[in-house]
């Protein structure tokens, strides 16, 4: 398995290495070529498309690299003018170019021809390496020796067999670090990125307050629909039970004296009814916010959560103290949610949750071994987990490639009470 993701790590630094390298240079070229031909007139043309182009490929390496490495790299970019006609796109490239993240991109894009290209090209150089060294040591070098070649290997100059063979075990060697390094050096290009292309500290709090307005609309939303869940289940549910616990004491009332028998019975039943109606309220209540959520804290709770689940959940927790109980909720109905996911939809055979705090963040990460594909825009489950987080400027992200596996990452900025133990 290790083989396999350092092979694939390989093979997307190459490819961002070689399409990286061709795409940055065209559309850095397209863009500046663009932006210089604006006094001239025929820049206003060709600009707004060629920036959008830009945009457009900033946003494909923002994909990959959450897909690939779990990198997030949010979108800086404001809404542009939708106006129509001639006016309309000279107000488009106005305010492309008033925006600061235009400018983010043309620096990315050297970067990425630079820097970038240099960290994505290692992995598959050094792969590369071990073969060429072997084919030296198989015989090659002669004839090139022999032609008058002037043969280096990486520091080893290849003048016979033994510099051959040294030459091959160097190539191991590099092999051994390309495979230790592809991943690292992978999510080392798209930290890089992420550098020039996360928002500046301006656009980062406008898009903050967005999401928080958004966020407080969601969750105004979820919680009347919750009360109208919990008024419509205790109506349907532990409320006509106890009416109709009602009528069958009063039955039993004037059955007493002339038909104890039948009042047996009778008061059998409502004892049985009784029961039900507290089982039912109790479940509400555990739906609400499960009495060992509050008594234990998350960790226990989501302990308790992974025996009712009918496959084997590995749960690790590591919290050295207790978050506030509206963010210890929040992370504890996701994790519900995406078990249940896992169960119903994956069709996985094992699941593993791992909830720590670190940076100042609460994370929960779920990994089932199940066919993948889990998308929020496919249900409503994993989208209202994301609106929940939402309230407290939490995050979902999601890698659920087909035939999985998929791991689900939550993260809450919270601190924790010390005095308490998860």
């Amino acid at each position: 398995m290790r083989i396999r993701t350092a092979l694939q790590a390989t093979a997307r630094s190459l490819w961002l290495a070689l399409w990286g390298l061709v795409s940055s240079i065209l559309l850095f070229t397209l863009a500046v070529c663009s932006i210089a031909l604006i006094p001239a007139g025929v820049g206003v043309l060709t600009a707004p498309y060629a920036l959008k182009a830009v945009r457009h490929y900033a946003n494909q390496r923002r994909l990959y690299a959450m897909e690939w490495s779990g990198v997030s790299i949010p979108v800086p970019y404001r809404p542009l003018p939708e106006r129509g006609g001639l006016m309309g796109h000279v107000e488009r490239l106005a305010a492309l170019l008033k925006d600061k993240a235009t400018w983010r991109d043309l620096q990315w894009l050297l970067v990425d021809m630079t820097a970038g290209f240099t960290l994505s090209i290692l992995p598959p150089v050094l792969f590369l390496y071990f073969p060429w060294g072997i084919v030296l040591a198989c015989g090659v070098w002669k004839p090139i020796v022999e032609a008058g070649g002037n043969e280096w290997f990486a520091f080893i100059h290849i003048t016979g067999q033994t510099s051959a063979n040294l030459a091959a075990g160097l190539g191991a060697v590099f092999a051994v670090l390309g495979f230790f390094t592809a991943r690292p050096l992978l999510r080392a290009n798209f930290t890089l990125a992420r550098q020039l292309l996360h928002p500046d500290h301006e656009r980062e709090l406008e898009l903050r307050v967005q999401r928080l307005t958004e966020t407080r609309e969601d969750a105004v939303d979820h919680s009347a629909a919750e009360l109208r869940r919990i008024e419509r289940d205790l109506h349907d549910g532990a409320q006509a039970r106890l009416v109709a616990m009602g009528m069958s004491l009063g039955t039993i009332e004037a059955l007493i004296e002339r038909d104890p028998a039948q009042a047996k019975r009778l008061l059998a039943a409502a004892r049985a009814d009784s029961a039900e109606a507290l089982t039912e309220l109790r479940d509400l209540v555990r739906g609400i916010h499960p009495p060992v959520l509050a008594e234990r804290g998350l960790g226990d709770a989501v302990r308790a959560l992974a025996l009712r689940m009918p496959l084997p959940v590995e749960v690790t927790v590591d919290l050295p103290g207790r978050a506030a109980e509206p963010v210890e909720s929040a992370a504890y109905f996701a994790v519900s949610e995406v078990l249940t996911n896992a169960v119903k939809h994956a069709e996985a055979t094992r699941v593993r949750v791992d909830v720590y705090h670190a940076d100042g963040m609460l994370r929960v990460a779920v990994t089932d071994d199940g066919r993948g594909g889990a998308d929020t825009s496919r249900g409503t489950g994993l989208l209202g987990i994301e609106r929940r987080l939402g309230a407290f400027d939490g995050v979902l992200a999601i890698s659920s490639p087909a035939g999985g596996p998929t791991l689900v990452t939550v993260e809450i900025p919270c601190a924790l009470a010390a005095s308490a133990a998860g």
